[in-house]
């Protein structure tokens, strides 16, 4: 069974850096850290962009999340998150066989970053497999767990 899985935060702004040099940022919007696991594929990756692009979370003006990045023309910000996929229930550090590989994570993510900047054109990236710096002011805070199916 596929299970993609997304940390999704409402954010204010939100950058990348590797390497003290910038590589994406986003003003207000969603951080999304993305974790692929072995049997997910372009299909569940578009499913996650139709999700996240018409998740509301944005406050109207009554505070209540009826707005969504669709409506608000914010950015969206994904990150590769290998270590969503952690298993911690056996002694004191992580097991992560529960992500995909390197090769296949990769490919999917890429596949994801290009399927979404299609559908959205404020879409920015972070770099899968690198040292990455990620900043944010997450705005509420507003943090959710999705696994998508």
């Amino acid at each position: 069974m596929s299970l993609m899985l997304a940390l999704i935060q409402r954010v204010s702004n939100a950058a990348v850096d590797i390497a003290e040099e910038r590589v994406a940022e986003i003003g207000p919007g969603l951080l999304v850290m993305v974790c692929i696991q072995p049997n997910d594929d372009m299909a569940l990756a578009q499913r996650l962009i139709q999700r996240l692009l018409k998740l509301r979370v944005f406050a109207d003006n009554q505070g209540r999340f009826n707005h969504s990045l669709t409506e608000t023309q914010g950015g969206l910000l994904l990150v590769p998150q290998f270590t969503l996929a952690a298993d911690l229930t056996g002694g004191h550090r992580p097991s992560f066989s529960g992500a995909a590989s390197p090769e296949q994570g990769r490919q999917l993510f890429d596949q994801l970053v290009e399927a979404a900047k299609q559908h959205w054109p404020q879409t920015a990236a972070g770099v899968f497999g690198a040292d990455m710096q990620v900043n944010l002011v997450n705005d509420g805070p507003v943090t959710l767990w999705l696994e998508l199916k």
